[in-house]
């Protein structure tokens, strides 16, 4: 009886590309590939050189080949058939790409014999029979780009937010910003946060210390340094969450150096496991409320003395410059601190 699963009988695959950033066109070309094939083998090519070069000349953070690698893994998780991998592009010492040396590594990489390689571009194929032989079977997917409009390229021209759509799922909270609204009690963080995550379309992060102290029924004064590692942790678990489904901005009321200042006020000292989250926040912008609205008395604020507002105010603020956080203070009455917040919002996302 012959075995129609025989290994010489099956269909290798293998696309590649540097993925920077990674898109739609991408993922829909690996889908149509994999089907195509029995196993596809999608490999990250990486040369940090170049790699930082593209990602500096396009006004992009630096994207590793790692978390390339890991957009691409959870955008197929539920293709049993692809397995996806990571290769050092050679390059020479004038910055000319190896093709032969790259083909090279490419095929002692895959642990098959590759059958079928996957591009989107028919000028290739030269040198992947170059690479893999004659019989190599090239198939050419959406040259045109016709099913999605969009190249790496014009994602590095263009920028991301100007091609969001195009961006897969997995790869968005990466280039989400994040807009932390800060500053004492009484200054209108939750009501500018809600409002600003209306309009922009997204999620926010609502203030994880206002959550607590309603659930212990009573105010700051009587929090405890367990009940700041709830508020803490408790925050950064709510923000990692939002993310997922933000629409390019997250909105967080409040944060850790927030945190440590009502830690200072009510515990008379600053807490040291505060500190390491405040060293591991990465915000991209905040706005800091100055306390000249009216304060409002809701059972949970104490501050409200003019000249106590005044001086906690200046000890936040101190907080955040021995830190060296940069900030820009909103003042003003709600509608200025409104138009104040969206043309920083807006710069945030249109500058390229």
């Amino acid at each position: 009886m012959t075995n129609v699963n025989k290994t010489e009988d099956r269909k290798i695959g293998h696309y590649g590309g540097k993925f920077i950033p990674f898109h739609k066109g991408h993922l829909y070309a690996i889908t149509k590939a994999a089907a195509q094939v029995d196993h596809l083998y999608v490999l990250v090519s990486y040369h940090e050189e170049r790699d930082r070069k593209l990602c500096e000349d396009a006004g992009l953070d630096y994207i590793d080949f790692r978390r390339r690698q890991q957009w691409i893994m959870t955008s197929v998780k539920n293709m049993p058939n692809v397995t996806v991998l990571a290769v050092e592009d050679p390059y020479t010492e004038d910055m000319e790409y190896m093709w032969l040396e790259g083909g090279r590594r490419m095929i002692e990489m895959i642990p098959e014999k590759i059958t079928h390689i996957f591009s989107s571009e028919s000028e290739y194929d030269y040198w992947f029979r170059q690479i893999y032989g004659e019989d190599i079977h090239h198939v050419v997917i959406d040259e045109a780009r016709e099913i999605f409009p969009i190249s790496a390229t014009k994602i590095r021209n263009e920028g991301v937010f100007a091609n969001w759509d195009m961006i897969p799922e997995a790869a968005k909270p990466y280039y989400t910003k994040k807009v932390a609204i800060v500053g004492v009690e009484s200054c209108g963080k939750s009501t500018l946060t809600r409002n600003l995550a209306q309009l922009f379309g997204t999620e926010y992060v609502e203030e994880y210390g206002r959550t607590v102290s309603e659930e212990i029924g009573d105010g700051s004064s009587l929090l405890t340094e367990e009940h700041y590692k709830e508020i803490v942790f408790g925050h950064k678990h709510m923000e990692y969450q939002k993310i997922k489904k933000a629409n390019k901005l997250l909105f967080i009321d409040s944060e850790a150096v927030v945190s440590q200042y009502y830690a200072k006020m009510y515990l008379g000292e600053e807490l040291e496991f505060i500190e390491g989250v405040i060293q591991s926040q990465d915000y991209d912008l905040y706005l800091f409320l100055e306390p000249d609205v009216k304060w409002v008395a809701d059972g949970y604020r104490t501050f409200c003395d003019p000249e106590v507002r005044r001086k906690t105010n200046e000890v936040l603020k101190q907080m955040f410059d021995a830190r060296g956080i940069k900030y820009v203070t909103v003042s003003g009455n709600y509608e200025e601190r409104l138009d104040r917040a969206i043309e920083h919002i807006t710069k945030l996302i249109t500058k390229k």
